[in-house]
């Protein structure tokens, strides 16, 4: 699904709030910016075949080895090196993020035997947190769990750290630089897994797919912790109060800073998507091509409260206007 995922202002001129895509608000990257720019070196260069100084920074940060380290070009990159490694019979919960069952189909399973699940914890795009006892039931079911964490940092609730799948044999965790960090435009992911599972993943690694700006940036964020993305779930509820005010708008609840909302009747989400991008230029994600979900259903991610009230107030004058 290439073109269906959020964050495509480029499609729209003058976007001013973008709502669609799950990043967390206003973060800034100047610190990150000037450490790259200063270090024209990272660009001039090969960088690792692998990102073996990044994974090596990372185990040591998680106490785990650096062999159960997987640095990826995204977590995207991750699930499709995943799907490729383990062409297992696949079960995917719905509705969740779609690239899953892509990979999967793009490697069609030659183990008919096996089962493997996947899982999006919290979920894209409910916002749902799997309960721990409920992902340690599924582990004891499947041959294979794949619990892709890219939202960790995004929730209060329990979400198992990445150094937990080092040790359990039939676990895979997907982490997310992009999300963690807000940097979606360097494509930064990482896998952690038992030594036996890293092992037969490497074997499909492709070289150098991992930049070495991106490499670089990687170690300077782990490094400085306060660069991480802080979601205000306290206003992503009271934005969640003012959707669900509106007449004709059911909002889902949600343990992160998205929210998953559906008109009741007589409007798409394609509609209002448009109406807000070039009569407002705010975007939010249309998610009517999320398996599971409908034409009427669309998912907004909390931004600042200003912001928040201008989106609101225009979805009102959406609902009045047609």
């Amino acid at each position: 699904m290439i073109k269906g995922h959020g964050d495509d202002a480029y499609q729209y001129p003058h976007i001013v709030s973008d709502f669609s895509s799950n990043i967390c608000a206003q973060k800034s990257h100047q610190a990150l910016m000037g450490y790259l720019a200063a270090h024209p070196e990272f660009a001039s260069h090969y960088p690792e075949p692998e990102a073996w100084s990044l994974e090596q920074l990372i185990a040591e940060q998680q106490d785990i080895a650096p062999e159960q380290v997987i640095v990826t070009n995204g977590a995207t990159e991750a699930i499709y090196l995943i799907a490729q490694a383990f062409p297992l019979q696949a079960d995917i919960p719905r509705p969740t993020f779609s690239e899953y069952e892509d990979a999967c189909q793009l490697f069609p399973r030659t183990d008919e035997e096996h089962r493997m699940l996947w899982l999006c914890n919290p979920n894209n795009p409910t916002g749902d947190v799997y309960d721990q006892s409920v992902i340690d039931r599924m582990m004891a079911q499947y041959d294979l769990v794949v619990v892709d964490q890219s939202y960790e940092n995004y929730t209060h609730h329990f979400i198992m750290q990445p150094r937990w799948a080092a040790r359990m044999p039939n676990l895979i965790q997907i982490h997310s630089f992009t999300k963690t960090y807000g940097i979606p435009g360097l494509r930064l992911g990482y896998i952690t897994a038992h030594t036996a599972l890293t092992a037969h993943l490497r074997h499909f690694l492709r070289p150098w797919s991992v930049s070495s700006l991106a490499v670089e940036a990687g170690k300077f964020l782990l490094h400085n912790d306060e660069l991480r993305c802080t979601p205000d779930l306290n206003e992503a509820c009271r934005l969640r109060d003012m959707l669900q005010q509106i007449d004709g708008i059911l909002t889902q609840e949600t343990q992160t800073n998205f929210i998953l909302a559906q008109f009741t009747s007589g409007h798409t989400a394609a509609e209002l998507k448009d109406y807000l991008a070039r009569q407002h230029h705010l975007l939010i994600r249309d998610a009517s091509n999320f398996r599971g979900l409908t034409a009427r259903h669309f998912r907004i991610a909390a931004q600042t409260p200003a912001e928040n009230d201008v989106l609101v107030a225009a979805i009102q004058e959406f609902v009045k206007s047609v």
